[in-house]
């Protein structure tokens, strides 16, 4: 039963965040841009083509632009 509480309250919040990102593609492009650049950082571009595919699909599904404004 636990474990149906937290996929509850998983899927509500997953909720939450698309209506959010609907609502303001510019900030969240924004965070996608930094956290990419974070994580390739951390990474030390080993991962720089899936990083960035993965970024660009989520401005995507956003509404954002594709690619990021530098």
């Amino acid at each position: 039963m636990r474990l149906l509480r937290k996929l509850t309250v998983l899927a509500g919040a997953a909720g939450a965040v698309r209506a959010y990102a609907r609502k303001n593609p510019e900030k969240v492009g924004k965070f996608v841009d930094q956290a990419a650049k974070f994580v390739d950082k951390r990474t030390h571009g080993r991962y720089h083509q899936q990083i960035d595919g993965a970024a660009r699909k989520l401005r995507t599904m956003t509404g954002g632009a594709s690619h990021p404004a530098h």
